[in-house]
């Protein structure tokens, strides 16, 4: 009999790998890393090169290409309209992130200068840098906080992801949302939480979010909670070895609510660790607690330059 809650393994096509994140994340390391996995590399190619290399024939099992934002002709509209053309080719995105305050720290151990202040502190350049990218972090397929990683750490972390060139697992990304700003992109699969109990009316709880142990409790106290989430995994298990038939080589898996703070994140939470118990590759996405890390990032970084 087979096992539907095991991960199997498939045959699928050469994968496309897009690398970028902040100057200091990684990005080069990440490069080096997909390159001694098998990877033909191209570091900093322009972006209108991009789709005149993918017309031709592969010439490896897998291509991985590294954007970095001091490219002549890099822009987040340019690199957002890249990602549209490419959807046909199923390009995956990897973004290395990192906190402004690691790598305030990064730049003022190795004393470089920030590629995009050169005559300024490295803290106008990291901001600069975040303002460009945070659009780019939002269409990311996976997400690599590099803040507290080692190189070995990140190359391990890399090789876990994408150690495979030829793509035969399934990555799985889970997102909660808010509704008020729309589904996010490239989202396979969605699922309405808001009839659950809102914590939001709670005044003990509104300011948490659902990564809380308080917050997650009291979402799974509605009577309602347990069959709707052994449904969703129960349906998961069942497409997700099918989706691997298919050749399909990553899946989105949403969960939205009215803020996307508390009731989306539990069931982001509880699915995406139930599924990677069972196996499978997860990457968990919260992106509305995202957008609120990263204003408050950049809210600290033009605090601190200012005299």
């Amino acid at each position: 009999m087979t096992d539907l809650t095991a991960a199997p393994a498939a045959t699928h096509a050469p994968r496309i790998l897009l690398v970028t994140g902040p100057s200091g994340a990684g990005r080069s390391t990440a490069i080096r890393a997909l390159e001694d996995l098998g990877y033909e590399v191209i570091d900093n190619l322009p972006l209108s090169l991009v789709p005149r290399l993918l017309e031709g024939p592969p010439s490896g099992p897998a291509l991985a290409l590294g954007v970095d934002s001091r490219n002549r002709d890099f822009s987040t509209g340019a690199f957002l309209e890249l990602l549209d053309r490419l959807d046909a080719h199923g390009v995956e995105l990897l973004y290395l992130d990192c906190t402004s305050e690691i790598l305030q720290r990064r730049y003022s151990e190795t004393r470089r200068r920030h590629p995009l202040a050169p005559a300024e502190s490295p803290a106008v350049g990291i901001a600069r840098d975040f303002d460009l990218l945070v659009p780019i972090r939002q269409r990311a397929d996976v997400v690599i906080d590099t803040s507290e990683l080692t190189v070995h750490e990140l190359r391990a972390e890399v090789g876990r992801w994408f150690g495979n060139p030829t793509g035969n697992r399934l990555a799985l990304s889970v997102h909660s949302f808010s509704y008020k700003r729309g589904l996010p992109r490239g989202l396979d699969m969605v699922f309405d939480c808001r009839f659950l109990r809102n914590p939001y009316w709670d005044a003990n709880l509104r300011s948490l979010n659902g990564l809380s142990e308080e917050v997650a409790g009291y979402v799974a106290e509605d009577p309602r909670f347990d069959s709707f989430f052994d449904k969703v995994r129960d349906l998961a298990l069942l497409l997700l070895p099918a989706y691997v038939e298919e050749g399909k080589s990553y899946l989105a898996i949403g969960f939205g609510c009215t803020g996307g703070q508390h009731r989306s994140v539990t069931m982001a939470e509880k699915l995406g660790n139930t599924l990677a118990e069972a196996g499978w590759q997860v990457s968990i996405r919260h992106r509305e607690l995202e957008r609120n890390a990263a204003a408050a990032g950049r809210s600290a970084t033009q605090t601190g330059t200012q005299t």
